[in-house]
């Protein structure tokens, strides 16, 4: 069958390199029995081995040319099921179906914080993921903190997730090769307390506030938000600049915001 001709509007890079792949699918180690979910599954290079493997998996696919013969591609094979969809508008809890999902994928770089951050929405329903991402991006996912790369996404995504770095992928292994390395991913989603998702929009509004001008203190940055004794009764240099601050450091952030009885207007604003 015919390469499909990558289309730059849904950032399409396919993956080829042999040795990539099946490195990835080691790392993903599929089995009979996962409810596995692959998010862009191209001209499916990653489905085959891993429907070989698993014995079944649901594909998304925003492209429909691409979706309409991937089934044809592989030969029809047994297990496969093709969604086209725009995956930032498939709910995965209802996906999930009460089975605990695994979810896969070479993700478009252009929208991958976005689809992350939809998945997440769902993380009580989500084992584990497994993504090629930008490198850029999953450098500063896993950053230190105290790091250059690391920001935002690193707290935001750390408060969700264990994550992992396996590998760094060449633009080479892709047709047409990206003007940027890539990397894969491992992320395993934190079991979040009922307090812990009570507390998110207050941390999250932290975060982005702390982050918005990176040189500012955080007495400066937080301004209006928390002031310097309550910034010091969380344990906390006011002083001190976002990027010195762990994880931890901005859930006490978050704690005494909450405890000030602030309501979601601000965040919201």
């Amino acid at each position: 069958m015919n390469r499909h001709r990558p289309r730059k509007r849904f950032g399409q890079h396919f993956l080829h390199d042999a040795n990539v792949i099946d490195r990835l699918v080691a790392a993903i180690s599929p089995r009979p029995g996962d409810h596995l979910i692959e998010i862009g599954p191209g001209e499916g290079v990653l489905t085959a081995p891993v429907l070989e493997k698993a014995g079944a998996l649901t594909v998304i696919e925003l492209d429909r040319d691409l979706a309409a013969i991937l089934s044809e591609r592989l030969g029809q094979p047994k297990g496969l099921e093709v969604v086209q969809a725009d995956v930032l508008k498939v709910d995965f809890t209802e996906l999930a179906f009460g089975r605990p999902l695994r979810i896969i994928g070479n993700l478009p770089y252009n929208i991958s914080t976005p689809i992350l951050f939809h998945l997440l929405e769902a993380q009580a329903d989500i084992v584990d993921m497994h993504f090629m991402l930008q490198k850029e991006v999953v450098d500063r996912m896993v950053a230190a903190p105290g790091s250059r790369q690391y920001g935002r996404l690193s707290v935001m995504a750390a408060f969700h997730c264990d994550m992992t770095r396996l590998f760094t992928v060449p633009p080479g292994a892709f047709r047409p090769p990206p003007k940027v390395d890539s990397a894969i991913v491992r992320l395993v989603p934190n079991p979040l307390t009922d307090e812990d998702r009570a507390l998110l929009p207050v941390f999250a509004e932290v975060t982005r506030r702390a982050f918005g001008q990176r040189r500012k203190t955080l007495r400066n940055s937080l301004k209006g938000l928390v002031d310097g004794a309550r910034i010091e009764a969380a344990g906390i240099d006011p002083g001190a600049r976002a990027e010195t601050l762990s994880v931890e450091q901005f859930r006490k952030l978050a704690e005494e915001v909450e405890g000030d009885g602030l309501t979601g207007e601000w965040v919201n604003g």
